[in-house]
């Protein structure tokens, strides 16, 4: 029979043990009974009809991985989207440089930087991933790999942005807004009736930036980042503010620990914030949001300022949703 000092000898080793992990419970968080599946969640108001996309796939059983790569091929495809894909405003030299990664369930992954005339670059990041023995190719490498496999090249600046840069170059200032003005991203989570992750995000980075000037997008654990286990999570915005926290590994981090998505984004983002703040430099110039899903489909958004939104696809139907926000 226990004692009350074997009592308290057990509840101090067990206290111990939970100091050196640095693991805090959630008590306020607790999972639903039912997981909300299949779901989809996408940045920015382009999400809308990517999702309706990836909904296609998801509705029919299909692999979320699948899923992911249709719906982002949409804005990727549209002249219209000006972040992304064909049709992406150039860097100051007047090349349309295109970024993209993707990852599944079996955290398999690829990734594509810098890649030019090729309309989806997600497609490229998921040959990478599937026909190399490599996670990332850039540049030329990455160009000659996609001709190869059979990708069409292609012009991709069009005429608008092709007069945005003749403008922009009469001063060629580079002072990058927030929100989607003049950069962004489409980045895709999902999870299928499987109950399996997969996460693609691409896009065509800031306007204007120095050639070869790589942002959060392309780089797993960045940009993106799928755990089967736990969850999955994108960001969007400047993306050197978010590779300085490994920002989307971060938020499947913090949900491993027991975070609600919401809680974990929102952490996330005070980490920026914080590390802002001891550099001495102005909020109101930065923007990243994040999104984020785990395994009980629940899913949560926060950003730095407002004027960030995101999309989610369930079985409730497709809507925009504005994410809460630091800056008031």
């Amino acid at each position: 029979m226990k004692t009350r000092r074997d009592f308290l000898k057990t509840a101090a080793v067990a206290g111990a043990g939970l100091a050196f992990t640095g693991v805090k419970a959630d008590t306020k968080h607790t999972l639903p009974n039912k997981i909300n599946k299949p779901i989809v969640l996408s940045t920015w108001r382009f999400g809308i009809e990517a999702n309706v996309a990836a909904w296609e796939v998801l509705s029919q059983n299909g692999r979320a991985l699948d899923a992911v790569e249709a719906g982002v091929k949409i804005p990727e495809g549209d002249p219209k989207e000006r972040s992304v894909g064909y049709g992406g405003r150039p860097d100051r030299d007047g090349r349309v440089t295109l970024d993209a990664c993707i990852m599944d369930e079996l955290a398999n992954i690829g990734s594509v930087a810098c890649l030019e005339h090729i309309k989806h670059p997600i497609s490229v990041a998921r040959a990478v991933m599937e026909k190399t023995p490599h996670v990332m190719l850039v540049g030329e490498g990455a160009l000659d790999f996609a001709l190869t496999q059979g990708f069409k090249k292609e012009n991709l600046l069009v005429p608008d942005s092709e007069k945005e840069w003749k403008e922009w170059l009469k001063k060629s200032e580079y002072s990058p807004k927030a929100n989607i003005e003049n950069h962004d991203t489409i980045g895709m989570i999902a999870m299928d009736v499987n109950g399996n992750l997969s996460g693609a995000c691409t896009t065509s980075g800031m306007a204007f930036k120095m050639h070869g000037r790589v942002g959060d997008s392309p780089i797993i654990g960045a940009g993106l980042y799928v755990d089967n286990e736990i969850g999955a999570a994108t960001a969007t915005g400047h993306g050197e503010e978010v590779i300085r926290i490994a920002g989307a590994h971060l938020v499947v981090e913090l949900m491993r620990q027991g975070k609600s998505p919401q809680q974990a984004c929102e952490e996330a983002v005070q980490r920026i914030i914080k590390l802002t703040k001891l550099r001495n430099k102005n909020l109101i110039d930065i923007q990243v949001g994040f999104i984020a899903l785990n395994k009980a489909g629940e899913y949560g958004s926060y950003c730095i300022q407002g004027g960030f939104n995101y999309a989610v696809y369930d079985a409730t139907g497709n809507r925009l949703i504005d994410a809460p926000f630091y800056l008031k």
